[in-house]
């Protein structure tokens, strides 16, 4: 199948015009599998975008929008309706042809759509369902469908959503209702939350069935997330973090998303004229990720911010390491799990891996040379058969050490 050059051009705009959603990301589906289909089988290039799944594997999805027009003003979008950017729309049955075509060539594994409102959030989410309606159920497209849900959207349209796609997302778009209200006066933070529990509602319930029919019915196996802007507004780390751990909790969200603030042309007055720099972006994720898997309380990572903001010179695992010197050495030997993942310089696999080799023996120095990705970066915060931070963990250049950019690869060479 040959993609014309109308195609082409329109890819070029709606492909772009998709950058700035980050909720792209494929882990917790069920594999897919095209053998015994109808012959759809699974070049880096415009719209194709790589997620990567907890196992490590690289997934390549075609990130597109049905249109790059929204009938909304929301302040920080590029596509708002008084935006002056050049403007395209797909068909449902052009995205579907599109994506068959890229997945049969095996540039892709899936599709990640989105779209501006068009006419109404019905009649948008009407569009979006029907590009997976024939994707699905025409050509038997048995890629991974990742698709980004409208709130304002009739609920049966969302659920129809939910029975085509691996994974929904809805965005909550900013952490406050203040933030909203001000920069997208159009959209409503209850509505969205509603959305998402009404989502939830359905996840739970299919993954709850205990019929025994052949076949289930299936709804977004890889569950739902969402995505905040970071720097559109005033509101700090603490804000932020604190509305994601919410989410996580009242709505069991796979991931929240941070995207950066990214500085649009014909911005409206009073946007942030700057972009906040990537490695907030960054230290969000890093605080997210200790609350989700590390046993970290929010509360934990606020008390070590300075004025509700992330330290950008150090992860934040690593400042409530120095603001709590206490807690430290740990012995590898006889520390609990909860207590290893709090050593600085060591995550989950390398815990996993002091667990499973200290029941062969105790652990030396030596030992842990093999088990951790590096000794140096942890070494003055645990003890050893043969090993105590002697002096390091006392010493006062040891915070200065530690956020040097210089010996970030080395943190503790003699």
């Amino acid at each position: 199948m040959t993609i014309s050059e109308r195609t082409i051009a329109k890819l070029r705009v709606l492909a772009d015009a998709a950058k700035y959603d980050a909720s792209c990301a494929s882990s917790g589906s069920n594999k897919r599998d095209s053998r015994g289909g109808k012959g759809v089988g699974s070049v880096e290039g415009m719209g194709i975008c790589h997620s990567y799944a907890p196992d490590g594997r690289c997934i390549s999805l075609l990130k597109v929008l049905l249109t790059n027009y929204c009938m909304f003003d929301c302040a920080y979008c590029i596509n708002r309706v008084s935006s002056n950017v050049e403007r395209a729309r797909f068909t449902p049955r052009e995205i579907a042809d599109l994506t068959v075509n890229f997945y049969k060539r095996n540039y892709i594994e899936g599709l990640f759509l989105s779209s501006g409102i068009i006419r109404s959030p019905d009649y948008t989410m009407e569009q979006i369902v029907e590009v997976a309606r024939i994707l699905r159920d025409e050509y038997d497209f048995r890629g991974y469908m990742h698709l980004k849900t409208i709130p304002e959207a009739a609920p049966e349209l969302i659920a129809d959503a939910g029975r085509l796609a691996d994974r929904v997302s809805i965005n909550v778009e900013l952490p406050s209702r203040k933030s909203l209200e001000t920069l997208a006066p159009e959209k409503d933070r209850t509505g969205i939350e509603g959305a998402m529990a009404t989502m939830k509602e359905r996840i739970d319930a299919a993954k709850a069935d205990k019929t025994r029919r052949a076949k289930k019915p299936r709804f977004a196996p890889g569950g739902q997330s969402t995505q905040m802007i970071v720097g559109a507004d005033d509101e700090n780390d603490a804000s932020v973090l604190t509305t994601a751990t919410d989410l996580y909790g009242k709505h069991r969200l796979r991931r929240v998303y941070y995207s950066a603030y990214s500085p649009i042309p014909d911005a409206k007055p009073g946007m942030p004229a700057n972009k906040p720099p990537l490695i907030r972006e960054h230290r969000l994720y890093q605080a997210d990720w200790l609350t989700r898997f590390y046993g970290f309380q929010r509360d934990e990572i606020i008390s070590t911010m300075n004025d509700g903001m992330l330290d950008l010179a150090a992860d934040p695992k690593l400042v409530w390491a120095l603001k709590n010197q206490g807690f430290f050495p740990i012995d590898v030997n006889t520390a609990s799990k909860e207590q290893l993942l709090r050593i600085p310089g060591i995550g989950t696999t390398g815990v996993k891996k002091i667990l499973n080799a200290r029941r062969f023996g105790r652990l030396r120095y030596e030992d842990l040379t093999r088990l951790a990705a590096s000794v140096k970066k942890i070494r003055p915060f645990i003890e050893a058969v043969d090993w105590r931070p002697i002096g390091l963990l006392d010493s006062g250049a040891l915070e200065a050490r530690m956020k040097a950019p210089a010996q970030q690869q080395d943190l503790f060479a003699a």
